[in-house]
């Protein structure tokens, strides 16, 4: 979940997630079209078609793993989410006539059963990947950022695929990811190292704690760039990832709004006015 920025802006948020609690606010300042009771914790629908609930009445509540730059950060003289997945979310937001909220930082392998359980998040942003497991908890919107996953080792180490496939080779990642999957297909003989930080990953394998890290290529282009000049790319690996917004199955009104709200930014410009704020140019 994303310019310059130092390794401080990474630092999450202490503490679980704490009932429906707010950590930020963005977006519009109109109501939405269905009409939604004002209990937190179970909104009601309107008698319309095209009807959906929210967890508080006018408001989008979003939940993230705040730690995954350039997509979702903390900053670090405001204590708000920023990034291009908050961006996204925000005219998202924007469009429905919402207003935005995030609920405090989340783990990232909790999302999915979070916004599958209801209750305290309407939708989940972060650089989360459609798969077809992920499918059978939630509904995601149509894609809006394709991806990629990258090793990323020492400069000069001379890793290669072939030479981390091996059980004295520790390979960390991010813990229930896409990336933490392809390790265990294709890397097997590897010592896998899942972990919640992917800033401190990165810190491990720049201190030769782990031999490399697989992560999200444009998470691994935007850390190199900004913190990690000592660390390189030695493989972009074409995975053909998709991401998808996260959005539970009782609600398939919310997920339609959200696709067209997603077409509206689309179109308008406003999508490549947000990919080339944070990546320098649309993707």
């Amino acid at each position: 979940m994303k310019n310059s920025m130092s390794r401080r802006q990474f630092i999450l948020a202490a503490g679980a997630l704490a009932g429906s609690a707010v950590l930020a606010g963005c977006g519009g300042s109109s109501t939405s079209s269905s009409s939604a009771s004002t209990d937190s914790s179970s909104a009601s629908t309107s008698s319309s078609d095209d009807s959906y609930t929210l967890v508080k009445d006018g408001t989008l509540t979003v939940v993230a793993e705040l730690g995954f730059a350039p997509f979702e950060y903390m900053d670090d003289k405001t204590g708000d989410p920023e990034g291009f997945d908050v961006d996204v979310i925000k005219a998202v937001a924007d469009k429905m006539g919402l207003q935005c909220e995030y609920l405090p930082n989340q783990k990232f392998d909790t999302l999915v059963p979070l916004i599958k359980q209801g209750g305290k998040a309407d939708v989940s942003i972060a650089a989360i990947t459609i798969t077809d497991v992920r499918e059978e908890s939630v509904d995601f919107s149509e894609p809006y950022l394709d991806s990629n996953q990258a090793i990323v080792a020492l400069k000069g180490s001379a890793e290669t695929r072939e030479t981390l496939n091996d059980a004295s080779k520790q390979v960390v990642c991010q813990g229930g990811t896409t990336g933490d999957d392809w390790i265990t297909e294709k890397l097997p003989n590897a010592t896998r190292v899942p972990v919640d930080d992917v800033t401190a990953a990165l810190t491990g394998v720049q201190t030769g704690l782990y031999n490399a890290m697989v992560v999200d290529l444009p998470v691994a282009k935007y850390m190199l760039t900004n913190s990690f000049s000592d660390l390189e790319i030695v493989e972009e690996i074409a995975t053909g990832e998709q991401y998808g917004i996260a959005v539970s199955k009782d609600n398939p009104n919310l997920t339609k709004a959200i696709n067209k709200a997603l077409e509206d930014i689309k179109s308008d410009g406003t999508m490549d006015s947000i990919e080339t704020k944070w990546f320098g140019s649309t993707i």
